[in-house]
């Protein structure tokens, strides 16, 4: 068998391949030019294993693999760079790296979206795009608005706002500012709103999507988001590990008894914590349970901590929803049932009922 470590970069990859057999360690550098790549990993006699590291441009390099069936994974940067305590770097090394961690077993490999997720997450990072730009030109457009006395807040987007924005007397450049963001404005309009038809299309026909969005305040947008960035639900043991992927726990740093927590660690996916965050604003008006907790927290830790807490409690339910394939009906139910059967265990307790010594 052939075990590959491959420092993969835009332009070349360097790779430090082993046969298992003999015990013969070739290293070479490979440019990605013409047909070079193609051709060496069309020749090696299979079973071949190639490891690489992350990166935002190994997705051809992947696709080849799949279409010449070479077996690959995928590491974690910062476990691989962990796995190196010396201060020298260079690409050789990192080859070399990738397949001494291949060879014995400890590749620290990452989930990988199918092609069909990978397709769908880049669907949504493309609206959020967008939505991004539309929210800077309103940003600065309402600036404007302000520092020339015209506080209307949402009723600038209406047509007597932008009448009214359009009519007051500004400067040479600031009136070119205004006309260039108001008519950038409805041009992004467009775009965004084709893009949610688009969104709303493909959750609609996923049954996961669907069932994420019978959870009040879970729209086509953020179920289809959780769907597809979460993966496989069966690979979290638990409700903090889907918290920790996404980033939503505590920052800790603690030692000889003791604890010290800082801020979330935001170490997982920005848009879906993005959206989680949004999405439980809304819940928290129509799910009863879920306001409770939120009013609980907003006592206890003020409103940003509590907004975070609302956000990773609603993220574990829709984990849930993809975990058991179940609806938000048949989730109360078990819910309501699970604390009818909790409370009837306390009360037992209360009166000696506990059960036979």
């Amino acid at each position: 068998m052939k075990i590959i470590g491959v420092d993969l970069h835009t332009r070349q990859q360097t790779i430090a391949m082993l046969d298992d057999q003999t015990g013969e360690l070739v290293e070479k550098q490979l440019s990605h030019e013409g047909e070079q790549v193609r051709e060496f990993y069309a020749g090696l006699p299979k079973p071949v294993l190639v490891g690489l590291e992350a990166t935002g441009s190994m997705h051809w390099f992947l696709r080849l693999l799949e279409e010449l069936a070479i077996e690959f994974r995928v590491g974690h940067p910062a476990k691989i760079r962990a796995a190196e305590p010396r201060k020298q770097k260079n690409d050789r090394r990192d080859a070399r790296l990738l397949l001494t961690l291949l060879a014995e077993n400890r590749f620290p490999a990452i989930w990988m979206p199918s092609r069909e997720q990978h397709d769908l997450q880049i669907l949504l990072r493309h609206r959020d795009q967008f939505v991004r730009i539309r929210t800077r030109v309103q940003l600065s457009l309402q600036a404007l608005a302000l520092s020339h006395g015209l506080p209307r807040g949402h009723s600038l987007w209406t047509c007597g706002g932008q009448h009214t924005l359009r009519a007051l007397p500004l400067a040479a450049h600031a009136s070119e500012q205004r006309d260039t963001l108001l008519a950038l404005y409805p041009q992004l309009q467009g775009p965004i709103k084709d893009l949610d038809r688009q969104v709303e299309r493909e959750a609609q026909q996923r049954s996961q999507s669907r069932r994420l969005m019978t959870h009040p305040g879970v729209g086509p947008i953020t179920a289809l988001a959780t769907e597809v960035f979460l993966g496989d639900p069966q690979r979290f043991a638990d409700g903090k590990a889907v918290a920790s992927y996404i980033g939503m726990i505590p920052r800790e740093h603690s030692s000889g008894g003791r604890q010290r927590f800082g801020r979330i660690s935001k170490q997982g996916n920005s848009l879906l914590r993005f959206l989680w965050g949004e999405a439980a604003i809304h819940a928290v008006r129509r799910d009863p349970e879920l306001r409770r907790f939120y009013r609980r927290k907003l006592v206890q830790k003020g409103m940003g901590k509590a907004r975070v807490a609302a956000a990773r409690k609603l993220g574990i339910r829709l984990w849930i929803m993809l975990r058991d394939e179940i609806d938000y009906t048949e989730f109360c139910r078990r819910g309501h049932q699970r604390r009818q059967c909790s409370g009837a265990a306390c009360a037992g307790m209360l009166h000696g009922d506990s059960g036979p010594n």
